[in-house]
């Protein structure tokens, strides 16, 4: 990622360095507050070098960020900032952690979370849905997963991410998001809180930080929306892989991979 930064973006690899007060890339797998702003920048990057003219956009969490600089909504040094901010608030929300459903319907796994005491985070793909809560919680949500013959995945993360949890950081970035322009979209982008386009962005943006991730249905509206196929600007296939098993037989493309290598 820092190559494709570097290369067609050098200021940008400056500015992230200032605001972060040490270079991101090179601690990007430690902590979300490192791991935000490089996948940020390199995401920025790659849709400013693909040249993309869509009907509609969308961002997995940290993403939405990204979609609203390529629609024109935030000017592209104040979500910088938003997302440095978001990161640090986040990396200091040593409260929990997460673990993936792996095959689990969503049903399913609001009665898992309802009996182990934790909330859905993420709902990714069929098959594929994320919990959030404290580590005790997780330790009994694994358990009535095990029990319900449901395979579980702990993820190395250092917080209960899109949970009640995360309201702490809700008021600083709010107030931050209240420091920055909103312009109108050049194309609309859809909020992964609610499946449907953005209409008051700070307020989506605060709230996002303890809702969860209905990326299935964001998908899905986007194609009912009339979005004939998908394009994954961001770093790696994650999304492009998810957008396959949601909406079979639609493309799912990922030019921007080429990129990171360049």
């Amino acid at each position: 990622m820092r190559d494709l930064v570097a290369q067609r973006a050098p200021e940008l690899l400056e500015r992230v360095t200032e605001l972060v007060g040490e270079d991101p890339f090179a601690r990007v797998e430690e902590n979300t507050r490192f791991a935000q702003p490089a996948i940020f920048c390199a995401s920025v990057v790659g849709w400013d070098a693909l040249d993309l003219h869509p009907s509609a956009g969308a961002g997995h969490s940290l993403g939405e960020l990204a979609a609203l600089v390529a629609a024109g909504v935030l000017e592209r040094d104040d979500a910088l900032r938003l997302v440095v901010l978001r990161g640090k608030l986040m990396g200091e929300a040593r409260n929990g952690s997460m673990l993936a459903l792996v095959g689990a319907s969503l049903e399913d796994a609001r009665e898992i979370a309802a009996e182990g005491g934790v909330t859905v985070a993420n709902d990714n793909a069929p098959g594929q849905v994320v919990l959030s809560g404290s580590h005790e919680a997780l330790d009994k949500t694994e358990e009535v997963a095990n029990a319900r013959k449901t395979r579980v995945i702990r993820l190395d993360v250092a917080g209960a991410f899109h949970s009640p949890a995360m309201e702490p950081a809700t008021v600083p970035f709010r107030a931050a998001l209240d420091e920055v322009e909103i312009s109108e979209p050049r194309f609309p982008v859809f909020s992964g809180a609610s499946a449907a386009p953005f209409k008051d962005v700070r307020e989506e943006l605060a709230g996002a930080l303890t809702r969860p991730v209905r990326w299935r249905e964001t998908v899905i509206a986007l194609h009912e929306a009339g979005a004939p196929s998908f394009v994954e600007v961001g770093p790696g296939k994650v999304l492009a892989r998810m957008g396959k098993r949601i909406l079979k037989g639609v493309p799912f493309e990922t030019p921007a991979e080429g990129l990171i290598h360049v």
